[in-house]
């Protein structure tokens, strides 16, 4: 698709076809195209866990305010932000730094500058760490939305979940955040699309102080 038809026809569905699956190869193409979002130092703190079955989407439905679409999408994926996904230590970040120097981008006498600079920026505070994960994991999770629209699919995020509920029912450790959940399918014919909400204008959106 164009990219503004993608921009332009991605909508939040509230009803999901649930005879229609999404195949696990274009599941892993979603991800997979999504997975080139942005990301501060290319540390990726997110990740993902996709529910599929009937038993997982209804325990999660339950959690998210009984929102019938989390039982009627046939895929369902909770987002998650990795506080610390800054660490040293940490298994993505040590295998960005050597990929890093890989690609010629960084030197292995850089390593504890990089540290630093990670540490610095992301990890200064319980806030700095927060705003890191979230920030990165919603490039990610918009990512999604736009990658599933140009593959046909269509979605719609929520906040509207109990969050310690749903950390404790999928055993999430701590140290992740759970921005969002996203669910994935195709939208329901036989259900009526609601009109675009509306945008703020470029007057709106541009300010001075």
């Amino acid at each position: 698709m164009d990219f503004k038809d993608v921009m332009y026809q991605r909508r939040a569905v509230n009803f999901f076809d649930p005879e229609q699956p999404v195949s696990e190869a274009l599941l892993r193409e979603l991800i997979e195209t999504a997975s080139n979002a942005p990301s501060s130092f290319n540390l990726q703190p997110w990740n993902l866990i996709v529910l599929k079955d009937a038993e997982s989407k209804e325990r999660l439905k339950k959690l998210a305010w009984n929102q019938p679409k989390v039982g009627e999408a046939p895929v369902v994926l909770i987002v998650l932000a990795d506080r610390n996904g800054w660490k040293e230590g940490h298994a993505v970040v040590e295998r960005n730094f050597q990929e890093l120097v890989r690609a010629g981008a960084m030197t292995e006498d850089k390593r504890e500058w990089f540290l630093g600079a990670c540490g610095g920026l992301y990890g200064a505070s319980e806030e700095r760490q927060q705003a890191f994960a979230c920030k990165n994991a919603g490039f990610f999770a918009m990512s999604l939305m736009l990658a599933a629209k140009n593959l046909g699919l269509d979605t719609h995020p929520m906040d509207g979940f109990d969050l310690e509920g749903v950390r404790n029912a999928f055993h999430i450790p701590d140290n992740f955040w759970i921005p969002l959940l996203l669910a994935v399918g195709y939208f329901n014919k036989d259900k009526e699309l609601v009109l675009p909400k509306w945008r703020k204008s470029h007057a709106d959106i541009v300010v001075s102080f």
